[in-house]
């Protein structure tokens, strides 16, 4: 089963182009649905000279990626991620659960925000690498290839669960914060969940590295992407949709992350700008 369209959509600030690749989606198995949000594979087979261009704004959560010549563990990064692909290639990518970076890495991965690890310097993980490799080898686009490489990376990732309370807390907190675009400050947030603002930051701190005024942030940007693309109100009626006091605070902050000014986005998508931006 694919992943829902909404998902891809709110985070990409790219358009799928005319030669972009397949990206296969995949849901874990009920067992590893605490740690796994879902699994991708994207093959590509681009003519020579040509680039395809992806730029997301990245969901708070850790990524594992195994491709071709490179296998790392990524942290969360708070700006723009642009994947630049070319040539021949294919990856194996694994977005995890919000609290499950630091079980699956078996190391803190607060300093690992806006950077990268490689596997072989996890030594839980490493030993799929090569596994993976040779299945995605022999038929890059075979369903029953992905489903194999899935099921080595899954007998790698088990050995994180259970994860701990604190774990599964983040989990649901990113969950709520994610769905539920009235909630808009720190305090109605750890209200729902009955801890303390300075608890609920030293969570999110400590599990991602971030604060979760950033959660909340990002998942109105996330909206803002989807609205641009889709919608057709004025910025000023999605400002305060949004919860933005004025339209010049969402202009600032869109502009910080994406560089780009709402309307200057809304363009690049071949949309007239709703207002000014």
């Amino acid at each position: 089963m694919a992943e829902p369209p909404h998902a891809v959509d709110k985070a990409r600030l790219t358009e799928r182009a005319t030669l972009a690749p397949p990206v296969h989606r995949y849901p874990p198995a009920e067992r590893l649905q605490p740690l796994v949000r879902y699994y991708w594979v994207p093959v590509w087979d681009l003519p020579e000279g040509t680039d395809v261009v992806e730029q997301v704004l990245q969901y708070p959560t850790c990524l594992l990626v195994i491709a071709g010549d490179y296998a790392r563990f990524y942290g969360v990064a708070r700006g723009l991620s642009t994947v630049t692909l070319s040539g021949r290639g294919w990856a194996v990518g694994v977005m995890l659960q919000p609290g499950a970076g630091t079980a699956v890495a078996a190391r803190d991965v607060s300093g690992l925000v806006d950077s990268h690890v490689d596997l072989a310097e996890l030594e839980q993980l490493a030993p799929v690498v090569p596994r993976v490799r040779e299945l995605r080898g022999s038929d890059s686009t075979a369903s029953s290839r992905h489903a194999q490489a899935i099921a080595e990376v899954d007998r790698c990732l088990e050995a994180a669960l259970p994860l701990n309370a604190e774990a599964e807390l983040l989990n649901r907190v990113v969950q709520v914060v994610e769905s539920d675009p009235d909630l808009l400050t720190v305090a109605a947030l750890a209200t729902q969940f009955s801890i303390t603002e300075r608890t609920l930051q030293r969570l999110t701190e400590r599990h991602l590295g971030l604060t979760p005024k950033w959660l909340i942030q990002r998942r109105r940007l996330h909206e803002a992407v989807h609205h641009l693309k889709h919608g057709t109100q004025t910025l000023a009626g999605l400002a305060a949709d949004l919860g933005y006091t004025d339209q010049a605070h969402f202009t600032r902050d869109f502009s910080r992350v994406t560089g780009r000014t709402p309307g200057q986005f809304a363009r690049t998508l071949g949309r007239d700008a709703p207002a000014d931006g």
